[in-house]
C-alpha cells in the first residue's frame, strides 16, 4: 500500500507530527543531546543504547525481493514469479537524469550534508510555518532509505509494516542513529546509498525499484530514461497512488513539472530544458506485470507450480517452513529445471487433443526419464488459472495434495498388475505359471497374509473378470495382455500380499498424505490410490532394468549474488533384479502389440505399457514406457462427484464406455511420439520369457521362443517351479471398447 512506503499518502496531521518529530530529533542529535535518555522511549532494539554500536548488515546490503526466473532444461524461460516486481541494477545503469531528479526533489543537498541535514530542517521548518502546513519534509535520502529497509523486511505482514512505520520518537531516533552510522561506514558512501535507495523505493503499479518502474511505465530500462520520464518517476515516490500516471495523468503531470522546476532551481538543468520538458505531454508505454505460473509457456503452469511447491516444502531449501518462504519471497533466483521443451509441447498437445477444457472429465499427462528421475513434462486438458468460468484450475492432477494436487490421487486399476507380476518373479515364480480361472470367483481374505504374519481379514472377497468369456487357464503373459483379474488374485496369493505391497513401496507407489499402503488383497487390482507422477516413476523402474529413481524437477538454483544453492537430488535404489525387469518389459510389450493397449502401441521403437480402468469407469489409465521415457496418462472427473464414464462425449467423440486403451492410450501415443526424436530407438534388453504349453505346444507369444518340432521346449529360467497341467484360454476381451470393474 502506498501509505506504507516512502512518502506515501500520510494525512496532514501525520505529516506535521512526522516533520516535528524529525526536526526536533535531528536538532537534538546534532546538538549532542545525551542519548541515554532514549532508552526510556523504548528505542534500543537490544534494550540499551549500546545496541546501536553495530549497524545491521541488511542496511549495508539490503535483502531486496526480486524476480525469480524459472527456466527449462535448455535455458528457455518458463515463467517469472515474484512477491516484489524488482530488478536490482547498479548506479551506472540508471540514467543520470533519474539520479538528478530524485536528489533534486527529495534531498537537493544530498552530497553536501551528512546523514541529517540541519540546514534543511531549519529551512523546512521556516517554510512550513509560512505556509501554515507541511510544504517541505526534512528527511534525507539516507533516512528514507533506512526506513524503507525496515519496511522491505516487513514484507506483506501488516503488523510488521505498522511497526516499521509507526510514528514514535523511539523509531525516529533509531532511524537517525542508523543513518549517521550508515554514511560513516558504508563502503561506496553517498553513491552506494543512492543506488540502494533507487533499487528499494516503491514507484506504484506494483513496481519496486527504478528498473521495474521504468519497465512498467515506459517499457524501457532505467539507463534509457529521458529527462521528462525521469522527472515523472521521481515525482511518484512521494505518493504513488496520488501521482499514478496510469490512473490520473493530469495530477502526475503537475507533480512531474514540480520536479522539473526543482531540477532547474538547483541547476541540474537549465530553465529552458525544464520548460521544454514541461511542455512535453506524458507518453506512457505501459507493460503489464507478468507474474506467476499463470504466465508459463506451453501449458507448463502445473509444472511451474510444482517447482514452487518443491522450494517451499523441501528441507534442502531451509530447515523450517518460515526459512523456505523467506527464500521464495526474497526471490532473485534463477531456477533451472528438468522440463524438456519438446516433451512439454507434446504433452500439452496430447492432453488437449482428445479431451477439451469444458468436458465433464479432465486428462493429465506426465513424463519421467528412466535412470535419472527427471520430470520432463507435465500437462492437463484444463488450463492453469483461477477463472473457473473459463474452465481453469490450479489443481495439479498429476501429484498429491502436498504438491498442489488431489488428496490421495486416484485408484490405479489394472496398471498395478505388473507390480504384482514383479513381486511374483522376484519370488521365483515362472512367467509360465498358470491358474485355471473362472469368470467369477470368491476368495477368502484370510488366505492372504500380512507382513506381520496375520491374516489380511476375515471377510469373503468376491471379484470377476470383465467378460464371461474370460474364463480359462492363463499364464502370466496372457493374463497381463488380457488383464485377467482372477489370475492376479491367485498370483498375489502365491507371491504373497506382503511381498506385493513391499514391491509397490520399493517402486515409489505412494498412497498420499504420508500414509502407508494398506495390506489388502484388492491392491493387486489397483484398489489403492496413487498419482500419475508416481506411476510414471514406478514404470520407469521397469525401463531402468529394476532401479527406481525418485522424481525431481530442479537441476540448479542460483541466487541473485551468483551463489549456487543445494537442490534435491534423485535417490536411486534397486527395487528388483535386472532379469525381473527385463521379463516384465517383454510381457508388457505384448499388451501394446496384441493386448488391451493396441491403440497406444508404437511401431517404430520398443515400447510397453498397461491399461487400467476402475469400478464404474471413474478412472481410466494408460501407463507405458520406452527404454528412455516413461509416461502416465489419467482421465477422470476432477471437479465433483466421480462421474462414471458411460454414454459420455469427450473431446467431441462419443464413448459407450471409456477404457484405458481407447482414450488414455491414444493420448499416450501422441505424447510419446511428439516427445521423442525419430533417431531415439533404443531397445529393451532381450530375454526369453517362458510360456505355458497348450496341448503340448509352446504358445510363443509376447517374447517366448517356440520350441522346434520334436524338440523339448526352451527351459524355464526359474528352476524348481512346476507348471500345472492345463491349457491357455480366454476370449479376446482386451479388444473391446471398455473394461469393467478393475479390468483393463
Amino acid at each position: 500500500m502506498a501509505n506504507k512506503r516512502s512518502g506515501g499518502g500520510l494525512t496532514g496531521t501525520q505529516q506535521a507530527a512526522k516533520f516535528l518529530g524529525v526536526s526536533v530529533l535531528s536538532g537534538a542529535v546534532l546538538a549532542g543531546i545525551a542519548l541515554p535518555a532514549v532508552g526510556a522511549l523504548g528505542l534500543a532494539a537490544k534494550g540499551t543504547v549500546e545496541g546501536f554500536d553495530e549497524i545491521p548488515a541488511n542496511l549495508r546490503t539490503p535483502p531486496l525481493s526480486q524476480r525469480t526466473t524459472i527456466l527449462d532444461a535448455q535455458g528457455g524461460t518458463i515463467a517469472t514469479v515474484y512477491s516484489r516486481d524488482r530488478t536490482v541494477v547498479p548506479l551506472k545503469d540508471i540514467s543520470p537524469h533519474m539520479q538528478n531528479a530524485i536528489i533534486a526533489i527529495e534531498d537537493s543537498r544530498f552530497y553536501q550534508h551528512g546523514a541529517v541535514d540541519l540546514k534543511g530542517v531549519l529551512r523546512a521548518l521556516n517554510r512550513n510555518a509560512q505556509e501554515g502546513g507541511v510544504a517541505q519534509g526534512a528527511s534525507t535520502l539516507t533516512q528514507q532509505y533506512v526506513k524503507n529497509v525496515f519496511v522491505e523486511e516487513a514484507g506483506d505482514d501488516p503488523e510488521k509494516v505498522a511497526q516499521a512505520t509507526q510514528q514514535t520518537i523511539g523509531r525516529k531516533i533509531r532511524e537517525l542513529k542508523y543513518a549517521i552510522q550508515l554514511e560513516e561506514e558504508l563502503e561506496g558512501g553517498k553513491k552506494k546509498i543512492l543506488e540502494n535507495y533507487l533499487n528499494i523505493t516503491f514507484f506504484g503499479q506494483q513496481a519496486y525499484g527504478v528498473e521495474a518502474a521504468s519497465k512498467r511505465y515506459f517499457s524501457k530500462s532505467a539507463k534509457d530514461l529521458k529527462l521528462e520520464e525521469a522527472a515523472l518517476l521521481a515525482g511518484i515516490v512521494q505518493s504513488p497512488s496520488r501521482y499514478d500516471p496510469v490512473n490520473d495523468k493530469e495530477e502526475a503531470t503537475k507533480r512531474r513539472n514540480i520536479v522539473l522546476q526543482r531540477m532547474a532551481d538547483v541547476r541540474n538543468i537549465s530553465q529552458e530544458e525544464a520548460d521544454r520538458a514541461k511542455a512535453t505531454p506524458i507518453k506512457l508505454n505501459v507493460s503489464r506485470p507478468k507474474n506467476g505460473c499463470i504466465t508459463a509457456v506451453d501449458g507448463a503452469g502445473f509444472f511451474c507450480d510444482y517447482v514452487r511447491k518443491t522450494i517451499l516444502s523441501d528441507p534442502v531449501f531451509g530447515k523450517t517452513e518460515e526459512e523456505r518462504q523467506k527464500l521464495w519471497n526474497l526471490g532473485g533466483l534463477t531456477v533451472r529445471t528438468t522440463l524438456q521443451p519438446r516433451a512439454q509441447a507434446a504433452v500439452n498437445e496430447a492432453a488437449t487433443a482428445k479431451v477439451r477444457k469444458n468436458d465433464p472429465v479432465a486428462a493429465t499427462v506426465v513424463q519421467v526419464q528412466p535412470g535419472t528421475g527427471k520430470i520432463l513434462s507435465m500437462g492437463q486438458s484444463r488450463p492453469y488459472g483461477l477463472d473457473q468460468k473459463r474452465n481453469e484450475t490450479v489443481l495439479n492432477l498429476a501429484v498429491g495434495s502436498k504438491m498442489g494436487g488431489t488428496t490421495y490421487g486416484f485408484q490405479t486399476g489394472s496398471t498395478f498388475k505388473p507390480i504384482t507380476a514383479a513381486a511374483a518373479l522376484e519370488k521365483g515364480i515362472s512367467p509360465a505359471q498358470t491358474y485355471s480361472s473362472p469368470w467369477k470367483i470368491t476368495l477368502k481374505e484370510k488366505s492372504y497374509t500380512k507382513c506381520d504374519g496375520r491374516p489380511a481379514g476375515s471377510a469373503p472377497w468376491p471379484l470377476q473378470n470383465e467378460l464371461k468369456t474370460e474364463a480359462g487357464t492363463w499364464d502370466m503373459t496372457s493374463a497381463l495382455g488380457k488383464s485377467i483379474n482372477t489370475y492376479f488374485a491367485y498370483l498375489e496369493q502365491t507371491a504373497g500380499l506382503c511381498e506385493t505391497v513391499q514391491m509397490a513401496e520399493k517402486m515409489g507407489y505412494d498412497k498420499g498424505l504420508g500414509k502407508k499402503l494398506q495390506e489388502l488383497p484388492s491392491i493387486t487390482l489397483g484398489g489403492q490410490e496413487s498419482t500419475p507422477l508416481d506411476m510414471a516413476a514406478a514404470y520407469a523402474t521397469f525401463a531402468n532394468r529394476g532401479t527406481y529413481c525418485t522424481p525431481i524437477a530442479i537441476e540448479s538454483v542460483t541466487t541473485a549474488n551468483g551463489e549456487r544453492l543445494k537442490v534435491p537430488r534423485s535417490s536411486c535404489t534397486r527395487a528388483m533384479s535386472e532379469r525381473t525387469a527385463d521379463t516384465i518389459n517383454q510381457m508388457l510389450k505384448g499388451v501394446v502389440e496384441d493386448g488391451t493397449g493396441t491403440q497406444a502401441g508404437l511401431t517404430d521403437r520398443d515400447n510397453a505399457g498397461k491399461t487400467g480402468t476402475t469400478d464404474e469407469r471413474v478412472d481410466a489409465w494408460f501407463v507405458g514406457y520406452t527404454p528412455n521415457l516413461s509416461t502416465a496418462v489419467w482421465v477422470g472427473d476432477d471437479i465433483g462427484e466421480k462421474t462414471p464414464m458411460f454414454d459420455i462425449t469427450i473431446g467431441g467423440q462419443y464413448y459407450d464406455k471409456v477404457c484405458g486403451g481407447c482414450l488414455p492410450g491414444p493420448i499416450w501415443r501422441i505424447a510419446v511420439t511428439g516427445a521423442m526424436d525419430a533417431a531415439e530407438t533404443s531397445v529393451f534388453n532381450p530375454v526369453s520369457v517362458p510360456r505355458a504349453k497348450e496341448k503340448g505346444k509352446d504358445e510363443g507369444r509376447g517374447g517366448a521362443r517356440p520350441g522346434k518340432p520334436g524338440k523339448p521346449p526352451v527351459q524355464s529360467p526359474f528352476p524348481g517351479v512346476t507348471i500345472p497341467p492345463g491349457f491357455i484360454g480366454g476370449a479376446d476381451g482386451g479388444r473391446v471398447n471398455g473394461g469393467g470393474g478393475w479390468r483393463n
